[in-house]
């Protein structure tokens, strides 16, 4: 069989393996000579990128080859104009956004008494949004599936930090969705702050009001505050999936209901990254 193979045409094996994936085409590079050299073609690795985005780079790559422009493009880079970032999934070639804070909808976002923009060193972006104080807390994002790799289920998470003066965060559960067309994904989280003592604390003092706020908040999956790797924390807002139509996917985190003052909240960005 491995003879058979080997007297393929070289570019007709390139041709087979550019409808697979990046592991395919690793694998295959070690079968004999003649796949190794197939696989390092131009032909296989330019179908496991966006051509789009390497003109929107804020910075340009150096690349000789598209496989060396594909494992350029699998490390994180800032596309835009800085507002957004883009990386690709080395093994799969699916792509992952992320919309920096200055590319989502902030209710008040440009009140001076409400909310500052700050370049903070740990940001992959030139700003971040901080929460001074605020009664009615919203955050909104949009993106179309048409960017995004097709056939696939995609997650939304919002990256945030708390600071530790944080306050009125996790009185009453914010509210999270994602819609794409007439689908609609609910569900609620908490930003706990990480000092247990001032939560407890506050709950006794609310404990009435905060059983009656709870109330006003629309059922759904309860989402939990995760600690990312790069230091950062990540609430997933929820998930669809990314087919061949062209949509438009709607994501949210709000919290109108309590109208109780909060702060100390730091929005980098809303992530949109491939579910495994």
């Amino acid at each position: 069989m491995g003879g058979l193979i080997d007297m393929l045409p070289g570019d007709c094996v390139s041709k087979i393996l550019s409808f697979t994936s990046p592991t395919d085409a690793y694998r295959s590079s070690m079968v004999s000579s003649m796949f190794h050299s197939a696989a390092e073609s131009d032909v296989v690795w330019e179908m496991f990128y966006y051509k789009d985005v390497v003109s929107r780079l804020i910075a340009p790559l150096t690349f000789t080859t598209k496989k060396e422009l594909f494992v350029c493009l699998c490390n994180l880079a800032l596309i835009d104009g800085g507002r957004k970032s883009f990386k690709l999934e080395k093994l799969s070639g699916k792509i992952s956004y992320m919309l920096s804070a200055r590319e989502l909808s902030i209710t008040w976002g440009n009140d001076p008494m409400q909310w500052s923009w700050k370049s903070i060193p740990q940001s992959r972006f030139s700003e971040v949004a901080k929460l001074r104080t605020t009664s009615w807390l919203e955050i909104r994002g949009k993106i179309n599936t048409q960017i995004l790799s097709s056939n696939t289920r995609y997650g939304a998470y919002l990256i945030m930090k708390i600071s530790n003066r944080a306050y009125g965060l996790d009185s009453i559960p914010s509210e999270v969705s994602i819609e794409v067309g007439n689908k609609v994904c609910n569900g609620m989280a908490y930003l706990r702050h990480e000092d247990g003592m001032q939560q407890q604390m506050e709950y006794m003092f609310y404990r009435n009001r905060i059983e009656v706020l709870r109330k006003r908040v629309i059922e759904g999956t309860q989402r939990t505050l995760n600690e990312r790797e790069d230091g950062w924390l990540e609430i997933e807002l929820g998930e669809f999936f990314s087919g061949e139509a062209n949509e438009e996917v709607k994501m949210s985190l709000m919290e109108v209901k309590g109208y109780q003052l909060k702060g100390g909240l730091v929005i980098e960005g809303i992530e949109v990254r491939p579910r495994h």
